[in-house]
């Protein structure tokens, strides 16, 4: 049975399997590290093109981030030495910047989480590196598609496997692969907690989903088949039939009525092409 944990601006937050309800203290935390994140992403739009490193671009965003006022939360988690992760075509999640370039017909997906006064602005978004091919192109509007389609879902009582469930359809309509190693997460002062918000799922399955919930919703489709292997690095996620993968994310809260993006690009760059 789900247990749910309604939250005081006081309370201390441990991660213990229940979900949290928070109150209006807490959305408004959550909109400023969501904007924080959301502008981060817009900055890098002109210097996504082909030529820089990966490592450039991870730079430029831990700077970003603590001008801020903020830290990256990646920036030592579980080990992590970097300030968001970058994944370039095949790569589905947990790329790790480096010296590697980017090239002319690259897609690009880059994952930020500012962590501001104590709460994640998790969000991520792709990116295109000059020419490139319209079957990619197409996969990329599809996924974006499959988030706005799952983010119609979050609202008061429905559940979590609407949410889900309504991005394995399209996607599967289209013949595109959904990954279901990876999942969205609650998030808020910690940086993953409970829900799992996964991406493929029976509709009126799950965890009812009540105001005051903050989670994140981030499909990963795959121009192939699902299934992704893990690298020996122990984060880079690839596809294992080498298809091209694409991901966008956003960080909501259920609200009385529907639910609040607190990651929207305050310029509307949240889809490309920029």
């Amino acid at each position: 049975m789900t247990e749910y944990q309604t939250l005081t601006a006081a309370d201390t937050v441990v991660r213990d399997g229940t979900i949290k309800l928070h109150g209006p203290e807490a959305f408004e935390g959550m909109r400023r590290a969501g904007r924080l994140a959301a502008e981060t992403l817009d900055a890098l739009v002109p210097l996504v093109q082909p030529g820089v490193t990966t490592a450039e671009l991870d730079a430029f965003v831990r700077q970003f981030t603590l001008d801020g006022g903020a830290v990256p939360a990646t920036l030592g988690y579980r080990g992590y030495a970097h300030s968001c992760c970058i994944s370039i075509n095949h790569v589905v999640c947990h790329g790790i910047p480096s010296d590697k370039t980017l090239k002319d017909g690259d897609i690009v997906n880059i994952d930020v989480t500012p962590l501001l006064d104590g709460w994640h602005g998790d969000s991520s978004r792709m990116y295109l590196v000059g020419d490139v091919a319209l079957k990619a192109r197409r996969l990329i509007d599809v996924t974006y598609e499959c988030l706005m389609l799952g983010i119609e879902q979050a609202r008061p009582g429905n559940r979590l496997g609407d949410i889900g469930a309504a991005i394995q359809r399209h996607a599967e309509a289209r013949r595109y692969g959904v990954v279901r190693e990876f999942c969205g997460h609650g998030v808020g002062r910690l940086f993953h907690d409970a829900p799992e918000v996964v991406h493929a799922a029976r509709a009126g399955t799950g965890p009812e989903l009540r105001p005051g919930m903050f989670f994140t919703i981030e499909p990963m489709i795959n121009l192939g088949k699902p299934p992704v292997k893990l690298l020996e690095d122990g984060w880079t996620a690839v596809t294992r039939d080498r298809s091209l993968s694409a991901q966008f994310e956003h960080s909501v809260g259920i609200t009385e009525t529907g639910c609040e993006v607190f990651t929207y690009s305050p310029k509307g760059l949240d889809k490309p092409p920029y």
